[in-house]
């Protein structure tokens, strides 16, 4: 019991742990080095985020896991450029027209509904109900937000890194599509919450 005390203790260290090293080997010699900063920011930013406000609010491990996801996924992204991924064989086994891998990486975003429900419920800050749409409207309003940026970088740095950071590989309906796999990941992180069991802390009396 001790040992499995232990482990779930340590687990977010470990995580954040890996992650830094991942990401470390994953900045070495990226397609566009221009690309990958632009790409980077966001990921830093939120990695130090959860690092400096580890005291104050510790997540559940699963919320870690989930959140773990689009870290990777996009520090991916990052490095190969999203329309560039090796993901040939995914491409290949459904017969698709572009690379999807940018679909998964939204898809991912999604996931960082649960830590916000979360938050809200064990802080007691919200009803359930209110927490579930909360973290929904907080993805969908992020995901639309993150597509104006990246039609203000396109537009901005123009050339092939402004194609490459928008990564809409032809698609007319890109960013919709985008926003989809966002909501999408957000309706599956709040179900696994819904299912979690995860409560108010409860009030000392």
């Amino acid at each position: 019991m001790n040992n499995e005390s232990a482990l779930s203790r340590w687990f977010p260290h470990a995580l954040a742990a890996a992650f830094a090293v991942f990401w470390t080997i994953m900045a070495v010699t990226p397609v566009m080095r221009d690309v990958w900063w632009a790409e980077n920011i966001p990921i830093m930013a939120v990695f130090l985020l959860l690092v400096a406000t580890f005291r104050l609010f510790r997540f559940s491990n699963l919320a870690y896991v989930l959140m773990a996801c689009w870290l990777v996924l996009h520090t991916i992204g990052g490095h190969y450029t999203f329309a560039n991924v090796p993901f040939g064989f995914i491409t290949d086994l459904f017969g698709f027209e572009r690379n999807h891998f940018d679909r998964v990486g939204h898809y991912s975003i999604g996931f960082y509904a649960f830590p916000i429900a979360e938050y809200l419920t064990r802080r007691d800050l919200a009803r359930p109900v209110v927490a579930y749409l909360f973290g929904l409207f907080a993805i969908m309003a992020l995901a639309a937000g993150y597509e104006i940026i990246e039609w203000w970088y396109a537009v901005t740095a123009g050339g092939e890194a402004g194609i490459e950071f928008l990564g809409s590989q032809g698609d007319i309906w890109d960013a919709q599509s985008d926003m989809l796999c966002d909501t999408l990941g957000a309706v599956t992180a709040l179900v696994l919450f819904f299912f979690s069991g995860i409560k108010p802390k409860k009030r000392l009396v």
